[in-house]
């Protein structure tokens, strides 16, 4: 699921480019920050999760999570939520800085295109929220739960920066900008 969404926030990335101007290449670049803290902590979780020799993960395997390990899950629904662009998410502000720059470039079909495909990947990252929350899991032993050091911080690093890029996004935005305005001629 994450990879086949990956093609779609590249498409957001896109229409950021496509907007051009200072204004789009700084949403390209505050979409790349956001993107990059939601991902890597997403995809962090479901390696971890996969256990060892990286097996195929389904939507039964996150079964229960949210009683087994409830702050791996809430992590991982923070960056789902993220990836849907829902409030006080750096995905949120990101998909707004996007569909922004692209109305400014007069690129409506564009931006009526994302919106719309927002609301389909909406569908896909929620089934697997209601999954954790709320269907018992199959096999409780087949998921690792003990968390190694290294990866709590890791993910800890993701959800905070996810987070702090939706509630104070100011800052990145402000480097966005001035990074754009030094790009471009």
């Amino acid at each position: 699921m994450l990879a086949y969404s990956s093609i779609a926030h590249a498409g957001y990335l896109l229409v950021a480019f496509a907007a051009a101007r200072e204004i789009g290449i700084s949403a390209a670049i505050f979409y790349a920050t956001s993107y990059a803290a939601m991902n890597v902590g997403a995809f962090a979780i479901i390696s971890h999760l996969a256990g060892e020799g990286e097996r195929y993960v389904t939507y039964d395997d996150f079964a229960g999570l949210g009683r087994r390990s409830p702050i791996l899950a809430a992590c991982l629904t923070i960056f789902l939520l993220s990836l849907i662009g829902i409030p006080l998410t750096g995905g949120f502000f990101a998909k707004f800085y996007v569909f922004s720059a692209a109305l400014q470039a007069d690129l409506i079909g564009l931006t009526i295109i994302g919106v719309i495909n927002s609301a389909i990947a909406a569908y896909y990252y929620l089934r697997l929220i209601v999954v954790m929350y709320m269907r018992d899991a199959r096999d409780e032993a087949a998921v690792p739960l003990a968390v190694p050091f290294a990866l709590a911080i890791a993910v800890l690093i993701c959800t905070v920066a996810t987070l702090w890029l939706g509630i104070l996004p100011g800052s990145v935005l402000d480097y966005a900008r001035q990074s754009a305005a030094d790009l471009l001629p």
